[in-house]
């Protein structure tokens, strides 16, 4: 038999997933629901910091209030304060920068 008559049938197709990775993707929903309820109650939590020490996490009262009116209760609101917090340290950038 020659070489060039021999094939070699290799299942190339998508490798099934082990158990562990099954487990695992049956649980990601579940732990991001976990995650944010943890942000919220981490949010709410920010309403017993002083104006001063919100301003210097970059955030106002405001920022609270409407992080949570923006969500709904399956949102993370985290995700509004990091986008506040960002928007107001460039803004003070921008007004600071020298003309």
């Amino acid at each position: 038999m020659r070489m060039t008559e021999q094939t070699l049938e290799l299942d190339c197709g998508k490798p099934t997933p082990t158990f562990s990775q099954r487990l695992a993707a049956g649980f990601a929903p579940l732990a991001s629901l976990f995650r944010m309820f943890r942000n919220r109650m981490e949010i709410n939590a920010l309403h017993d910091l002083n104006d001063s020490q919100l301003r210097d996490i970059g955030l106002t009262r405001a920022d609270l209030t409407s992080a949570f009116l923006a969500s709904t209760f399956f949102e993370d609101p985290s995700e509004h304060l990091t986008r506040s917090a960002r928007n107001r340290w460039r803004l003070q950038l921008f007004r600071s920068s020298p003309e």
